[in-house]
């Protein structure tokens, strides 16, 4: 089913770009803003999938994907750091957009994110050299040390809005990790994370996935003002 991965990324795409075109938010009319923040955000993410990569930290099943790669990855891995992004993107604004006043406490908020720093310490203590947990928190602390010290809004909707975007996230990592079908598309390398999985998915792609849409969400706020087309 050498189909797979690319599905799973059309399908994880489809909905998102289709209620694009809703008549009362018309996402589509901040396309150009978007896209430009997923591709910039996507490309430290893909040179650390390159290294990853290599080095064998994880790798990929060519049995799930067409064979077309790009330094040594997939062209539906390319895609991913597209189409999930857009959608989880598109997810958190349709939430601004329609329940303006749902939102944290500045005081909750700060709460969580002191947490969840706290956390990121611990971790990095007890995982280090292992090289997925070992970046991926790293990434992690530092933009919880980055949303305490500028007393960033953006967790006030994000902390909620990423609960929502679990539910499908958990469903495509897990396809893409095994399962469902009887091979991962996207294995492991164990002696690289912790070893602790929910379902067939290694805890750290939570982070990972919390770390891209952050850093999305900061650039496109910063960007907002110089965008001609405002987001929400």
């Amino acid at each position: 089913m050498t189909y797979l991965y690319l599905l799973i990324n059309i399908a994880s795409f489809s909905v998102p770009f289709i209620y694009s075109f809703e008549k009362k938010m018309r996402f589509i009319q901040y396309w150009k803003s978007v896209f430009l923040v997923i591709i910039l955000v996507a490309i430290p993410f893909l040179i650390w999938d390159v290294i990853f990569t290599k080095n064998g930290v994880w790798g990929f099943n060519p049995a799930y994907y067409l064979g077309v790669t790009i330094y040594g990855l997939p062209l539906e891995e390319i895609l991913f750091f597209i189409c999930i992004p857009y959608a989880s993107i598109f997810t958190h604004y349709a939430f601004q957009y329609f329940f303006k006043d749902t939102q944290l406490s500045n005081k909750l908020t700060r709460f969580i994110t002191v947490n969840l720093l706290t956390t990121a310490v611990i971790v990095l203590v007890f995982s280090f050299p292992k090289a997925y947990t070992t970046v991926n928190f790293s990434l992690f602390l530092s933009l919880m040390m980055y949303a305490l010290v500028v007393k960033d809004k953006i967790l006030n909707r994000f902390y909620i809005t990423f609960l929502l975007v679990l539910v499908p996230f958990f469903i495509v990592n897990g396809l893409l990790t095994g399962s469902f079908i009887e091979e991962q598309v996207v294995w492991y390398n164990n002696a690289e994370n912790l070893g602790v999985r929910i379902g067939t998915v290694p805890v750290e792609d939570t982070f990972y996935a919390f770390n891209m849409l952050y850093m999305a969400l900061i650039l496109i706020e910063k960007f907002k003002p110089k965008f001609k087309n405002k987001i929400v």
